[in-house]
């Protein structure tokens, strides 16, 4: 929708009850005269980009009783003076307002909901707040707030949701906040609060989440609340709270993170029936006795800490039951025995710390079966041969401290095995001081020669550590602010090939992220193809959806590769490790990405993949396309990273394979004719894209389908036996108004990885689908399109589909955007296959930014597709293409020339007098085409076209918004 300025005239509606304007991309401020609308009760201006300060009299109506603002750019104190009383919802969530929160608002007896998380506001909370009686909800996390906590919370109303977390809030949590026994979650993590939990926490038998991590609490965990039916999630780590772990909690506890605390005693037997736990956190506390052989039965376990603790005897024996452990830390205790080898059969095990324990014997050769992205087994009592696995520098202190543990290769730091000592014989003096006399030559001889060879070094190092930038972009920076940002504190990853930096640069403070190569003797021919084939392919292309590569600066030492910063990392994080009780957000669900920003990340990741397979010359094949290689900007536009596997196929036919010399990309995304042939074309990443898509509808891992298989092996299998595809969808996003499309995006994730190459889309298809499954923008209806039908969905529409691509991709990928200002047909040439190819772009301006407006010195183009607006004042933005582009639309549709519209007037202006005039839609089409199949979409190409040509700029489409109709009209 196109941005607007809330105006000012609804206000003079004096009787409107309900106004209802979210998500309708409004700017500007809201109307100081909105509080003698008198007769107004429910206000909803949220999701909009709205500014500047609440209006002082917005509390004004007697008759209010819902107030959405969250979601906009609001700012200033909240208006103090409160005359609607019966007010039930206040959400000012997610704004920029300051101040303190009224006093006011403590008078709104029938308040049910005030929510002002992520905002900036200090103070104290009011304690006639804590006093409302019919308050049910409170979300004040991420603000500034200070003080102690009212301490009638709960005991005058039935409260359910309270979340006060990220805050300065000091004192005890109220006492009675669970007096009615009906709270559902208390969160109120990252604060500086003391004192016990209230004894009302033990009462409450719908409490699914406390989260109460990062504070000073003391003594026990009340009684009651460990057993409370419907408790989830416990978070109470880094306190100071004490007492042994009961023999039973709730059955659905899935998350029970107590770590940093004074725990004591053994750890109970009965946790075999803690048959939900996911989650169990329990570092640093002071729990004795043996790991029971019980704790195996949790067979959903994922991750389990329980280092730096008393901790002793041997390992669980039947440790292969936790079929889903991806993390396992035991270090830091007093764990004797052997290395159990069933730990070899934990096929999802990532993360293993056994360190700093009393373990002997060999480390079990089965071990290097597992697919270890950390590994840690020093300071214990190995013996024996590493695993020729773990050889690599990777692992380079993973085995210190083991004296007796020994390596093939030297990169372990530890010994080398099989080096024997020299036997023992007697030499006679004459022939010892001989040799004593020789070696003392040699060693003079070497001395002097290392002394040559220093001072070498040291010369030629003068002249190696110059730096040499070569850039591929303008840029704002310099090489010096690069290198000195290259600090631990800026490290934000590190991987096989290097370290990742964030580095602030320039005096405005803009953020790039610097790819540091690793220097090893071993891995630098590796790793210089690697770096060569990324700064072969990245400063080549340009795309939107492609990371920027905007420099690379290095030496004869170290190699720096420089990109555009992606502030919100990747979607991996955002599917599988971000949850909002572990971010400032403080909720009580996850931290989800919700679905219509998933179904823009999965076209955005489709445009980029089917620019580099059908733009580039010549295509290029990504061959690690996963989650963790899609970044996600400020806006979550989709940014494909990571071009250290890819490969350009030159010379080579659609579909004809190149063959590898080793299998490259990561588990679970590897299409199953690359793994077992190493060839490869573009329908591996077509395979690799489809498990994107299986991710994001059903919100699980690549490597996690079920037992032994991976998440599309599972999702093929859960069709073939009949499930609902509802019941694979991710319950985290499936609302009624998404699941068409989940639907049609897990469909298509289907189609994508089948295990025949020929069978899968090409990613053009895979792009139209995409877009089809999307809601259209300007037409309303449901998508009725079979998914089953992809190879046909260009042959139908070669006259419209191809040219609106080439458009909508100057404007949308292209950074910056770019206007061609004389679309028209005579600059639409058609291939051998009737593809339409955008030609002729001497007229073409580069936007800075995308609706930016620019004024030209004079007006370019040709009769009957110049815009209005342009003609009039030279302006442009992209608008002005749309324009053009309608008049070709109307051309395909009414078979007449741009300038051939009647007397003294264009096709434009004479479609539209044909509409005005009440005429038929038919009668204005193409007689030589106007069959009666294709009547239908001949008329919905001409409505298209109309609105294009609109005469006000900003009620015409985007691109993007064009070609989405377009494939619907198809």
């Amino acid at each position: 929708m196109t941005a607007a300025v809330l105006p000012s005239s609804f206000t003079k509606l004096k009787k409107l009850t309900f106004l209802w304007m979210a998500g309708s991309n409004l700017n500007g401020e809201i109307p100081d005269a909105i509080g003698e609308m008198e007769a107004l009760v429910h206000l909803d201006l949220s999701r909009n980009n709205l500014s500047g300060k609440i209006p002082s009299s917005l509390f004004m109506p007697k008759n209010l009783s819902i107030v959405y603002l969250y979601k906009n750019q609001l700012s200033g104190e909240i208006p103090r003076v409160v005359k609607a009383l019966n007010i039930d919802v206040i959400d000012l969530s997610e704004n920029k307002l300051t101040g303190t929160i009224p006093d006011d608002f403590g008078r709104l007896r029938n308040m049910s909901g005030l929510s002002m998380f992520l905002n900036q506001l200090s103070g104290k909370i009011p304690d006639s707040i804590g006093r409302l009686p019919k308050l049910i909800t409170l979300k004040l996390f991420s603000n500034n707030l200070s003080g102690t906590l009212p301490p009638d919370f709960g005991r005058y109303s039935i409260l359910e949701d309270f979340q006060v977390s990220a805050n300065k809030l000091t004192g005890n949590l109220p006492e009675h906040l669970c007096g009615y026994g009906r709270m559902v979650g208390v969160v109120a993590f990252d604060n500086d609060l003391t004192g016990e939990l209230p004894k009302s926490l033990g009462n409450c038998s719908g409490l699914r989440m406390v989260s109460v991590y990062n504070n000073r609490f003391t003594g026990n965990i009340p009684s009651g609340l460990w057993t409370s039916s419907s408790l989830s999630v416990l978070m109470i780590s880094n306190n100071s709270f004490m007492g042994e772990l009961p023999q039973s909690v709730a059955a659905n506890l899935s998350r029970l993170q107590m770590s940093n605390n004074n725990f004591f005693g053994k750890i109970p037997t009965g946790v075999s029936f803690w048959k939900n736990l996911v989650v169990f956190e329990a570092s640093n506390n002071l729990f004795t006795g043996t790991i029971p052989q019980e704790l195996t039965a949790l067979a959903h376990l994922t991750t389990l800490l329980l280092d730096q603790n008393q901790l002793s005897g041997s390992l669980p024996s039947n440790i292969i039951s936790w079929k889903s452990l991806n993390t396992l830390n035991l270090s830091r205790n007093k764990i004797s025995g052997h290395i159990p080898e069933k730990l070899a059969y934990l096929a999802t095990l990532t993360e293993l710390d056994l360190s700093e324990n009393q373990l002997s014997g060999q480390i079990p050769p089965q071990l290097g079966l597992l697919k270890l992205t950390s590994l840690n087994l020093s300071s214990n009592h190995l013996t024996g041969n590493v695993p020729t696995q773990f050889e690599n520098n990777a692992y380079a202190r993973s085995f210190l401290n083991n004296p007796t543990l020994c390596a093939s290769k030297s990169s372990l730091n530890i010994d080398i095995c099989n080096s024997e000592p020299l036997k023992s014989s007697k030499i006679p003096p004459i022939y010892l001081a001989l040799i004593i006399g020789l070696v003392m030559a040699v060693v003079v001889c070497l001395l002097a020669t290392c002394l040559v060879i220093r001072i070498y070094k040291k010369k030629k190092q003068v002249l190696d550590s110059t730096w040499r930038l070569t850039s591929f972009h303008t840029l704002n920076f310099t090489e010096s602010e690069i290198l000195s940002g290259l600090t631990e504190n800026n490290l934000i990853g590190s991987g096989g090939s290097g370290k990742v930096y964030r580095v602030v640069v320039n005096h405005s403070r803009d953020t790039v992220a610097v790819k540091r190569i690793w220097k090893s003797q071993k891995l630098e021919e590796k790793l210089e193809k690697e770096f060569l084939a990324e700064v072969k392919i990245l400063s080549s292309i340009r795309h939107s959806n492609i990371v920027k590569l905007l420099c690379c600066i290095f030496n004869d030492n170290t190699k720096l590769l420089v990109y555009e910063y992606s502030k919100n990392h990747s979607l991996d994080q955002w599917l599988h490790t971000r949850s909002r009780a572990s971010n400032v957000s403080g909720s009580i669900h996850p931290d989800i990405l919700d679905w219509p920003k998933r179904l823009q990340i999965a076209i955005g990741a489709a445009q980029g993949l089917y620019y580099m397979h059908n733009d580039c010359v010549p295509p290029i094949v990504h061959r690690d396309v996963k989650s963790s290689n899609i970044l996600l900007d400020s806006e979550f536009n989709a940014k494909i990273a990571d071009f250290g596997l890819a490969k350009m196929l030159i010379n080579k036919r659609d579909g004809e394979f190149t063959t590898m010399s080793t299998v490259a990309g990561s588990f679970g995304y590897i299409a199953p004719e690359y793994a077992h042939t190493t060839r490869v074309n573009e329908k591996i990443d077509v395979y690799s894209f489809g498990v994107i898509l299986l991710e994001l509808t059903t919100g699980r891992k690549a490597n996690d389908g079920d037992e032994h298989t991976s998440l599309a092996q599972w999702a093929w299998r859960h069709i073939q036996e009949g499930n609902p595809i509802v019941d694979a969808l991710d319950e985290a996003v499936k609302e009624p108004d998404y699941l068409d499309e989940m639907d049609c995006v897990f469909n298509l994730g289907i189609i994508c990885t089948n295990t025949q190459p020929l069978k899968r889309p090409s990613m053009k298809e895979v792009l139209q689908i995409l877009l089809k499954c999307s809601k259209p923008l300007i037409y309303g209806g449901k998508n009725t399109a079979s998914l089953y039908d992809a190879s046909p969905l260009l042959k139908n529409s070669k006259r419209d589909d191809g040219s609106a691509i080439c458009t909508m991709r100057a404007h949308h990928p292209c950074s910056p955007p770019i206007v061609h200002q004389d679309v028209k047909s005579s600059n639409i040439l058609l291939d051998s296959e009737f593809n339409a190819k955008v030609t002729d772009f001497g007229l073409a301006k580069m936007m800075i930014t995308q609706g930016e407006q620019v004024t030209m010195s004079t007006v370019a183009g040709s009769f009957g597709y110049i815009a209005p607006e342009y003609a009039h004042t030279t302006r442009v933005n992209e608008k002005v293409d749309v324009f053009s582009f309608g008049v070709v639309l109307l051309e395909l549709a009414t078979g007449r020339k741009a300038n051939h519209g009647g007397e003294h007037t264009s096709l434009a202006e004479w479609a539209w007098r044909h509409i005005q005039e009440g005429n038929p839609v038919v009668d204005a089409l193409d007689e030589e085409v106007r069959e009666n199949s294709y009547l239908e979409k001949m008329c919905c190409v001409f409505t298209l076209g109309i609105i294009c040509t609109g005469t006000q700029p900003s009620t015409r489409p985007s691109m993007k918004e064009v070609l989405q109709v377009l494939l619907q009209c198809n």
